[in-house]
C-alpha cells in the first residue's frame, strides 16, 4: 500500500512538473516587443499633435508599432497633416499630401447592402481611413473559412475572397475613429448598419506597407 502510495506521489509529481515546463515552454507569454508596443501607443507621441481621431479597438497595435518604427518619416507627415487639416471644410477627392508620395481620397459616399460590398486586401499598402462624419461599417473576414475568389492583382495591389458570413466580424467606427488595415486584414468597407443615416465622410490614405 506504502509503495503504491509513493509511486502515486512520484507519477502525480512528474505530470506536475511536465505541465509547467509546458505552460513556461510553448504558451506564448507577453514579449519585450509587445509591452514596448503598448507603452509607445499609450504615449501617444506616434500622433504627432493629431487629436481628431483616436483609433479603433481593432487597431493590431504590434504591427502599427512595426510599421511605424520601420518608415517614421511617411507616418508623421500623414499625421501631420491630419492635424493641419480641416477635415470637413476640406474639398471631396483626392489631395496630395506635400512632402511625401502620399494621396488623401476624400470619400463623401454611403454604406450599401453587404451583398454589393466587395472584400479586399493588399500586399503592397496599408489602408488608413478616418471617419470624418456619420458611422461607417467594417467587416474583417475569417482566413480559415474564407478562399480566394480573384487572385491577386499586382497592378491594383487587390485580392478579392469568398467568405462565410456567419464567420465574419462585423463591426461600426464613429466619426472620430480611424482604422488600420494591413495586409493580414481581409476586410470589407462602407458596409450598411443600422443607423437611419448612411451617408458619411471618410479619408483614405494608401500607406506603403515595409517588408
Amino acid at each position: 500500500m506504502k509503495t503504491t502510495t509513493n509511486y502515486n506521489c512520484i507519477v502525480t509529481g512528474v505530470v506536475k512538473y511536465a505541465l509547467l515546463f509546458y505552460l513556461f515552454t510553448f504558451l506564448p507569454l507577453p514579449t519585450s516587443a509587445q509591452n514596448d508596443a503598448r507603452t509607445w501607443m499609450k504615449k501617444g507621441e506616434w500622433a504627432n499633435g493629431f487629436k481628431k481621431a483616436k483609433p479603433h479597438k481593432t487597431l493590431e497595435i504590434n504591427q502599427f508599432y512595426s510599421q511605424y518604427k520601420k518608415n517614421p518619416a511617411q507616418w508623421n507627415t500623414l499625421f501631420s497633416w491630419l492635424r493641419d487639416t480641416d477635415l470637413l471644410a476640406i474639398p471631396k477627392g483626392k489631395h496630395p499630401i506635400p512632402g511625401s508620395t502620399l494621396v488623401a481620397s476624400v470619400e463623401d459616399s454611403e454604406n450599401g447592402p453587404l451583398e454589393k460590398r466587395n472584400t479586399e486586401s493588399h500586399r503592397k499598402k496599408i489602408d488608413f481611413m478616418v471617419v470624418v462624419k456619420g458611422t461607417e461599417g467594417f467587416a474583417l473576414l475569417d482566413h480559415e473559412s474564407s478562399t480566394v475568389s480573384q487572385p491577386y492583382n499586382e497592378q491594383k495591389d487587390v485580392m478579392r475572397y469568398k467568405y462565410v458570413k456567419e464567420k465574419t466580424n462585423f463591426f461600426n467606427v464613429k466619426s472620430g475613429q480611424f482604422v488600420i488595415f494591413f495586409p493580414s486584414d481581409w476586410h470589407i468597407a462602407k458596409v450598411q448598419t443600422k443607423k437611419k443615416d448612411q451617408t458619411i465622410r471618410v479619408i483614405v490614405v494608401k500607406m506603403d506597407y515595409v517588408d
